[in-house]
């Protein structure tokens, strides 16, 4: 094991991945039915005698045609050209990619401040590419409101560029805070891949399988140390469809799944990518090094994984074995992502039954103060946050010896 780990070599040929083979989607358009004149009528009536001191008569009201708004022959969103600049104030360049630049906006009539994902039209050349933006438009809309994903604001399109608007990360890559730091302590890698983990199981459960994930997708929300982890790039990302096995090669070079390379593969690759994530927080270097994209490949097809290097003889044996249960090369034997989270609890599980001095299944807030100390540790808000909402309460009355009920824990 070795080599450094850089951003710009061997990740990915390209910013958002390998390109992806992922059927056209076509919408059909009814052509509008012309209306039919009103038959004639054959009867012949005498008129009456005009009155001049009456109104004219109203001239007859035209029918409406039920018609679809036209859209121009470059469209790729499938509704109606909208200035982007017409609902938010476009501010300095935040940063650069392949396709297109990421601007700050504030909203006109709130004043809120986002971000603004603008991607030339020109480079997207193929009906992939399209079909690819607007998939990841889609996807963005339906997996809204999950606390670790950037929130949507919404999607504009002119005539040379697509808009994305989202929540703004001040916090930079969650790659640029690997290579600053080089590796986490257990602890601080736990709550990030808990929260990598809950992306990937929250995409799961709505139907979605990422495929590309990895450290340049996360963004930090702040700069303040506690910060929350946001997913951020559904580029690759397709809609599951249930019983169909996947062969296209997707991602990026790391953290790519065994079963990718074979070319037969399902929303299981996200487990292991995740699982290759876990790995460099904790070491700083990928688990499957070469100095080529075909070495990598090779390393991850039939090598094991490494932990004889440094640090991994001064790691936990259950980080370790965390780590192995998400890459291992079966994904049928493989940790689901509601595996990894209850592997957490099971930990959580493991500490408050040293803690529990009565045995008796539950814990006071005494017995949990205490333990605490004796571990030399203080949970963050955000862990207490997390605890409160999973852990189920006795409260008694008189005095202040609430029972935190732990056996039966899960996430």
């Amino acid at each position: 094991m070795g080599g450094c780990f850089s951003k710009n070599k061997y990740l990915t040929p390209d910013a958002n991945g390998f390109r992806s083979e992922n059927q056209a989607h076509q919408n059909d358009q009814k052509t509008p039915t012309q209306p039919q004149p009103p038959p004639e009528n054959h009867h012949h009536h005498r008129q009456p005698p005009p009155n001049h001191h009456s109104p004219p008569p109203n001239p007859p009201t035209p029918q409406t045609q039920n018609t679809l708004p036209r859209l121009e022959p470059n469209n790729i969103l499938g509704k109606p050209f909208e200035e982007v600049k017409s609902k938010y104030s476009v501010g300095k360049e935040l940063g650069r990619g392949q396709f297109g630049v990421t601007y700050s906006c504030t909203e006109i009539s709130t004043g809120t401040h986002y971000a603004c994902k603008s991607i030339l039209k020109r480079k997207l050349v193929s009906k992939n590419d399209k079909d690819d933006m607007k998939r990841e438009v889609h996807i963005m809309q339906h997996l809204s409101g999950q606390p670790n994903i950037v929130e949507f604001k919404g999607a504009y399109e002119d005539r040379l560029s697509v808009h994305l608007v989202m929540e703004i990360c001040r916090g930079g890559e969650l790659f640029d805070s690997i290579i600053a730091q080089g590796h986490y302590s257990e602890r601080a890698a736990s709550d990030l891949c808990r929260q990598i983990v809950n992306v990937v199981h929250h995409c799961h459960f709505m139907g979605v399988m990422h495929r590309d994930l990895k450290p340049e997708n996360f963004l930090l929300s702040s700069k303040n140390e506690k910060a929350m982890l946001k997913a951020t790039d559904f580029g690759l990302s397709v809609f599951i469809e249930e019983g169909k096995v996947y062969r296209d090669i997707v991602g990026s070079a790391y953290y790519v799944a065994p079963e990718v390379l074979k070319r037969s593969y399902g929303k299981e690759i996200d487990v292991w990518s995740a699982g290759v994530i876990l790995y460099i927080l904790l070491s700083g270097v990928p688990p499957f090094w070469a100095e080529t994209e075909k070495g990598i490949f090779d390393a991850i097809l039939n090598e094991d994984i490494d932990f004889d290097s440094q640090p991994w003889p001064s790691i936990s044996n259950s980080a370790k074995d965390l780590v192995r249960k998400m890459l291992t090369k079966d994904p049928k034997k493989r940790f689901t992502s509601a595996q990894v989270l209850e592997e957490e609890i099971k930990g959580l599980k493991a500490m408050f039954a040293n803690m529990d001095t009565d045995k008796s299944g539950t814990i006071t807030y005494e017995e949990l103060k205490s333990g605490l100390a004796r571990l030399g540790s203080k949970l963050s808000e955000a862990e207490v946050k997390q605890l409160m909402d999973a852990l189920y309460y006795e409260r008694r009355t008189g005095k202040c010896n609430e029972r935190i009920r732990y056996r039966n824990l899960h996430f």
